[in-house]
């Protein structure tokens, strides 16, 4: 089974839709140890076919639009948050507490990019707010790594012990996670749903998701990547956020492309949230399991209200198992997961090409919910899927056999560079935010649309209702 096809399979997909995908493989793009690039053309793949999919159901076509994945697309798009220009200024990356630091025994990496994460690690860690890197790595450097990630995760901050493939292996958590499928999907409630209107099949481009009202409730990075998809192929996009949690501005404008962003207290204005509940087609969850529920946002307390919904959910180390209520972000999972170890070196740890876990698991999170829509159309009924990094981890390192054996490397072509212009995969378009270069969506089908209609909004900038 090629990897497409596991991840249509996955999905619940029809495989005799899958003749209906070519491929451009490009050698050299994503290198690492691990198979990333066959990967990410897996995830992309399924994502385009399931757009495609929903188009011909909406048009009325027999056949599906053809898809193609290149995997230079793909690439520039797993770097979109590396590759933003805003006015030609390059974007913040991570903040100077996140990081892998020594510990007496090991490796440990942390996560304070967010004021609050940075906040509690420190709290952790017994130093000032004010605290200094140095002091950081001298506190670190007489702990060790796994007291750390414990005395940080019950501190309600980001920190991962370095672990090789077989420790993790061993945990408790890895043996929940590739217990379970890498997408998991339930039928929830049917009661008569606001129907999609049918697409004319000659009009351009073909928006397979137009009129679908996505409630977006993600943050970093998975959830958005999946949002700014569904926005790409029609969606009418909303992302809330709490007034008091603003996003990290380069961040918001690499995700926020054809959404529309409003800030909403859930709690203190219920009234209006069950409003934006009750009108959408679909809500997309990316805050830690649980977090949500007492606003009455799982899946079983959705399907008793609004039969019919859609809900999508991603988190890091999925809802189960010992760390099912943990925090936890793409880097930390490479961290625990293993995949650190392997991409490293004898001196030190070392990482994936790109953030292939948030991508990879956002554009399969879109293509769970377009797959969704499609079967929702048919029978009426609400769906649930659900998708973890930790989970895409395993697919990588466990579930995807390696071309050339374990640790090859894939490796440039001499004249990869000079017949794909790095150029091709990029554009420019001006808004509130300024001038901004971005990576196009890889996701590609005949007659779909290029870029987004709308470039993003500042933060908070919308109103907190349906267009």
């Amino acid at each position: 089974m090629t990897d497409i096809a596991f991840a249509w399979t996955a999905l619940g997909g029809d495989p005799a839709l899958l003749s209906w995908v070519t491929t451009a493989e490009r050698p050299g793009t994503l290198a690492a140890r691990l198979p990333v690039r066959r990967l990410a053309r897996a995830c992309v793949g399924a994502c385009a076919l399931a757009a495609a999919e929903l188009g011909a159901r909406r048009t009325g076509r027999a056949e599906v639009p053809g898809v193609r994945v290149d995997d230079g697309a793909v690439a520039a798009a797993f770097h979109s948050e590396r590759l933003l220009r805003v006015d030609g200024r390059a974007p913040v990356s991570f903040a100077p507490l996140s990081r892998f630091w020594r510990t007496a025994d090991g490796w440990v990496r942390t996560h304070a990019n967010y004021p609050h994460h940075r906040a509690r690690l420190l709290d952790a860690l017994g130093l000032p707010p004010d605290a200094a890197p140095g002091t950081v790595a001298a506190l670190l450097a007489e702990r060790t790594a796994l007291g750390t990630e414990e005395a940080v995760f019950a501190a309600g901050g980001l920190a991962a012990a370095l672990r090789t493939p077989s420790q993790w292996r061993a945990t408790a958590q890895a043996a929940e996670v590739g217990a379970r499928p890498l997408v998991e999907r339930a039928v929830l409630g049917a009661a008569p749903v606001r129907p999609l209107p049918p697409l004319d099949g000659d009009s351009a481009p073909l928006l397979p998701a137009a009129g679908v009202r996505v409630l977006d409730l993600t943050r970093v990075l998975a959830g958005p990547v999946a949002t700014r998809t569904l926005a790409l192929l029609g969606a009418d996009v909303l992302r809330l956020d709490a007034p008091w949690s603003p996003e990290l501005p380069d961040q918001h404008a690499d995700t926020g492309f054809g959404k529309r962003s409003a800030t909403l207290d859930l709690a203190a204005d219920r009234d209006a949230f069950e409003e934006l509940l009750a009108g959408a087609d679909v809500v997309v969850t990316g805050y830690r399991p649980g977090a949500l529920d007492r606003f009455g946002l799982s899946p079983e307390a959705l399907a008793e209200r609004h039969p019919g919904l859609v809900l999508a959910q991603v988190s890091a180390w999925g809802t189960y198992g010992p760390w099912g209520g943990r925090r936890g972000f793409d880097s930390l999972v490479q961290v625990a997961t293993g995949i650190a170890v392997t991409e490293g070196s004898a001196a030190e740890p070392g990482a994936l090409p790109a953030q292939a876990l948030d991508h990879g698991t956002g554009y399969l999170l879109a293509a769970a919910v377009l797959r969704a829509l499609t079967e929702r159309s048919y029978d009426g009924a609400g769906r649930s899927v659900r998708l973890a990094l930790a989970r895409t981890a395993h697919w990588l390192t466990d579930g995807m056999p390696y071309d050339d054996g374990p640790g090859a490397v894939e490796t440039p072509k001499a004249d990869d560079a000079a017949r794909v212009p790095p150029d091709a995969w990029l554009a420019e378009a001006d808004g509130p935010l300024g001038r901004l270069r971005h990576a196009l969506s890889p996701v590609n089908f005949a007659g779909g649309p290029g870029d987004w209609r709308r470039p993003p909004t500042p933060w908070g900038s919308d109103r907190a209702a349906w267009a």
